[in-house]
């Protein structure tokens, strides 16, 4: 019987990497779609605005880990 083959550190982090970027897009949608109501809370648009933030940043990070760092 053949063992699955494990994913390298970079395969598990361009998985993590897209995951995040689809979760990035869908609360941007969320965003756009409470703000475009009259009676937005913005309590709540102030909460998924910073929450798309976080994302960012982890995306970034896992971005900042897949490149390879070039010295000119």
């Amino acid at each position: 019987m053949d063992a699955p083959e494990e994913m390298s550190h970079n395969d598990v982090l361009r998985v993590k990497l897209q995951v995040l970027r689809e979760e990035h897009r869908d609360l941007n949608d969320a965003i756009d779609a409470l703000a475009e109501r009259a009676t937005a809370d913005q309590l709540a648009l102030k909460r998924l605005k910073k929450q798309k933030l976080f994302l960012k940043d982890r995306i970034q990070k896992i971005e900042n880990e897949l490149t390879p760092d070039i010295i000119a």
